[in-house]
């Protein structure tokens, strides 16, 4: 276990430099107050329903938008930031349309648990050197990480809304410690985006109305993971193979170009975890779910969900090889799968969808599946390379 030490006189430096010996790539301090136009750019979001399903969002917003809502003794904000950035071309996999791929962030165990156990132990420094009040946050409370990280120097919200940083481009994971300690502020950090549009004109499904605006509803990432019902049949062909998750907008920032591979080991993909075989995937009961996702973030999803976007890969793959994988969903206990197993089924194999029309869709009692049935998607436009 690293050794820490903590010159209280000097809190700030004794703050930064026990964050990089814990093992963290990026560290800054803003105070615990946020720019009023924080929370009428959140009310806007929430407002024309850009968040969709996160209901979160709106439910706590004014704590969202204020740290010092959220904790009134909170003077000071200790931003940092862990490289998870990875060593290989995240949008490689794309081209192999018989595998499924999953964001750069999930191929391995739970950011969360990672960032937040190393928060911890800098927190509890903290407070045992000072005296100071604390509180951690790893993206699971009503915290704006990102315009904070902003704020404390560590990058700038890019026109992707994401963190970008000079040093680790698009690929940093953050976490928050609010504290009653008040600390020197650093200065926060420049936008340096510049003309650049690679993150807004890679989207597949469009979902930045204007720069530095997302709308999640038409979010890869978030019909991946929080959507809860059918994907909507305007997105599945733009989703590809994609099954948790999106980095295209991420991995098309130029700003990557100084990006380091992460050092975690906890963040270097799993082999079983990058691009695997969408007939595998499909083939997963619920414990066999749970047992590939144990320790990752895909877990939370569950089991239905993320069998649903495998479905939508395989109806996008154009390989006819894959229609057992199709055919043995079709009478998934999760309506949710049955429906999207329907949808890849009218994709790979016309001739396979009327037989199996004609055998199920009288029983179905679901009314998406019903409708699933009803539909005739186009066949892909493309073929798929093994």
């Amino acid at each position: 276990m690293t050794t820490l030490t903590f010159d209280a006189a000097r809190p700030e430096a004794a703050i930064r430099e026990a964050a990089l010996a814990l093992g963290f790539d990026a560290v800054g301090i803003a105070a615990a107050a946020a720019p009023p136009e924080l929370r009428a750019k959140l009310a806007r979001f929430v407002e024309l329903g850009r968040h969709g399903e996160m209901t979160w969002l709106e439910e706590r917003m004014d704590e969202r938008a204020s740290p010092r809502t959220l904790w009134p003794e909170a003077r000071s904000i200790v931003m940092l930031g862990m490289n998870y950035g990875p060593d290989a071309d995240p949008l490689a996999a794309l081209e192999r349309k018989t595998r499924g791929v999953l964001s750069v962030y999930a191929q391995n165990r739970d950011y969360h648990d990672v960032v937040k156990k190393r928060l911890k132990r800098l927190a509890r420094l903290i407070a045992a050197e000072t005296g100071a009040g604390v509180k951690v946050f790893v993206d699971t409370a009503p915290v704006m990480e990102k315009p904070l990280a902003a704020r404390a120097g560590i990058g700038w919200q890019g026109k992707h809304t994401n963190l970008v940083s000079r040093d680790f481009g698009s690929w940093l994971f953050l976490g928050a410690i609010y504290t009653t300690l008040a600390l020197a502020p650093d200065a926060a950090e420049i936008d340096h985006c510049g003309s650049c549009r690679a993150c807004l004109d890679i989207c597949p499904t469009d979902a930045f109305p204007a720069p530095y605006q997302l709308d999640a509803r038409r979010c890869i990432s978030y019909l991946t993971i929080e959507h809860k019902g059918p994907i909507p049949e305007e997105f599945r062909e733009a989703i590809g193979n994609r099954i948790y998750g999106c980095d295209d907008c991420l991995a098309a920032c130029p700003w990557n170009k100084f990006a380091r591979t992460a050092r975690e080991s906890a963040f270097h993909a799993r082999e079983a975890l990058a691009a695997p075989a969408l007939a595998d995937l499909a083939a997963l009961d619920d414990a066999g779910f749970r047992a590939l996702f144990a320790g990752s973030p895909v877990k939370r999803t569950g089991r239905a969900r993320f069998v649903r976007n495998v479905m939508i890969a395989i109806g996008n793959c154009g390989d006819r090889a894959l229609l057992g994988a199709v055919l043995a969903r079709l009478a998934d206990e999760s309506a949710l799968v049955r429906g999207a197993a329907v949808w890849a089924l009218a994709r790979l194999g016309p001739d396979a969808f009327e037989r199996q029309k004609a055998r199920l869709a009288a029983s179905e009692t679901d009314a998406d599946v019903q409708a699933e049935w009803r539909r005739r998607p186009q066949a892909p436009s493309y073929s798929s390379s093994p």
